[in-house]
């Protein structure tokens, strides 16, 4: 069965995970043969249940062809004061933001230097995450800034 991890505590590594069936199942680090790397909130796992537990979960690879943290990353580093990897991420509110301060903000200056200074921000937080982080926050997520 298909589901999301919900919570996942990895001192005393147990979690619950939301089932494609709309139950929740807890499970513990035994239910995970491959060790509890890249299991997060958020992340969509593959699952067996067993006496109402899920066990055998292993996290699903993300999706081939979707967005790229690290090429978001070096659209905000080298274009990142017009928005150009707010428009790759398909945030096109956040982007027109962008543009506009981009290119007329410069009259005011201060605009300007705040878009390079967020572009900048955001060049090093898509570098921080993992793969599973951007793709929960960026590409499914609603977060568009910061």
């Amino acid at each position: 069965m298909r589901g999301r991890v919900l919570t996942f505590n990895p001192a005393d590594g147990t979690g619950l995970i939301s089932g494609g069936d709309g139950q929740r199942y807890q499970f513990a680090n035994a239910g995970l043969p491959a060790g509890p790397a890249g299991v997060m909130p958020g992340v969509e796992v593959d699952f067996q249940v067993e006496n109402g537990a899920a066990v055998g979960i292993y996290v699903v690879p993300l999706p081939a062809g979707e967005k790229n943290r690290i090429v978001a990353a070096l659209l905000a580093l080298f274009l990142g004061h017009w928005g150009v990897h707010k428009f790759y991420l398909g945030k096109t509110n956040a982007g027109i933001i962008m543009l506009v301060c981009g290119t007329v903000g410069w009259l005011l200056l201060l605009p300007g230097l705040v878009n390079m200074l967020i572009a900048f921000i955001e060049f090093i937080i898509y570098l921080v995450k993992s793969d599973q982080e951007f793709y929960r926050d960026y590409v499914v997520g609603d977060r568009s800034w910061l």
